[in-house]
C-alpha cells in the first residue's frame, strides 16, 4: 500500500483514456459482488451503531437548533444526481454565512475555490468541528449506501462544479458509486492536492478489486480514529 501511495504522490496513474462518454445503463465497477457486500455491511453496521445515532440525535438537537441531518446534491455513478445525507455540522443559514465570509476573505475564497474547503470554516458548529474531526458527521451515509446511491468504498462524492475540474478523469469517476471512504481518505485527506485527490479517484475505479477494496476499509479505521486531515 506505501508503495501504491508513493506512486500516486508523484503523477497521476498512467491509464489511457478511452471514452469519456459513460452511458446510464453501464453497471457500476464491482458489479453484483461488490454491491452485495456494501448492502450486507452497511446493514450490520446501522444496527451496530445505532445507540451513537440516537446519541448523537440527542446532542444535535439539544445544542444546534434546526434539523439532525444535511442533504447535499452530489454526483453519482453515470451522472445520477443524489443526496448525500450526512448529521449537520453547520449553523442553519451555512450558505449565506460562506457566500459572505469568502466576498470578504480573498485568503478564504483562494482556498475555497483550491480545495472546496476551509480549515477556518465559520459555518462549522463547535460540535460539528468535533463530529467532522472523526467522521462522525458521514455515518448517514450507511443510508445512500443501502439505496445504492454510494459504496463504501469509491471516489468520493463530489458536486457538479467540482465534477467539472476532473477533465480526462471525468470519465472514471462516473464509472463507480461514490464511496463513504476511499484512497483519499486514507491517504491525508484535506492535506493532500485536489489534483491528486482526482488522481486517487482515477486509480481506484481503474484498478479497483476486492483486495483494494479491503486494504481502504482496514486503513480507514486508524484513520478516522487519528482524525488525519479532517477538518
Amino acid at each position: 500500500m506505501k508503495i501504491l501511495i508513493s506512486r500516486l504522490s508523484s503523477r497521476t496513474p498512467d491509464v489511457r483514456d478511452q471514452d469519456t462518454q459513460v452511458m446510464r445503463n453501464d453497471p457500476a465497477v464491482g458489479g453484483v459482488a461488490k454491491r452485495t457486500i456494501d448492502v450486507s455491511l452497511a446493514a450490520i453496521a446501522l444496527l451496530a451503531l445505532l445507540p451513537l445515532l440516537i446519541g448523537l440525535y440527542l446532542l444535535i438537537k439539544l445544542q444546534m437548533p434546526g434539523p439532525f441531518l444535511y442533504g447535499h446534491e452530489r454526483i453519482g455513478h453515470s451522472g445520477r444526481r443524489f443526496r448525500c445525507w450526512k448529521l449537520r455540522t453547520m449553523h442553519v443559514d451555512g450558505d449565506e454565512i460562506l457566500r459572505k465570509h469568502i466576498a470578504n476573505d480573498s485568503s478564504a475564497r483562494a482556498e475555497w475555490l483550491a480545495t472546496r474547503k476551509l480549515r477556518d470554516d465559520p459555518r462549522v458548529t463547535p460540535l460539528g468541528q468535533v463530529l467532522r474531526a472523526y467522521s462522525l458527521d458521514e455515518l448517514p451515509q450507511f443510508f445512500n449506501v443501502i439505496a445504492g446511491d454510494m459504496s463504501l468504498v469509491g471516489p468520493r462524492p463530489v458536486v457538479s462544479e467540482e465534477l467539472d475540474r476532473y477533465g480526462s478523469s471525468r470519465r472514471y469517476y462516473l464509472m463507480a458509486r461514490p464511496g463513504v471512504t476511499g484512497l483519499w481518505q486514507i491517504s491525508g485527506r484535506t492535506e493532500t492536492s485536489y489534483s491528486r485527490r482526482i488522481a486517487f479517484d482515477r486509480y481506484y475505479t481503474a484498478r479497483r478489486n476486492i483486495g483494494l477494496d479491503i486494504v481502504i476499509l482496514v486503513k480507514t479505521v486508524p484513520a478516522v480514529v487519528a482524525s488525519r486531515g479532517a477538518y
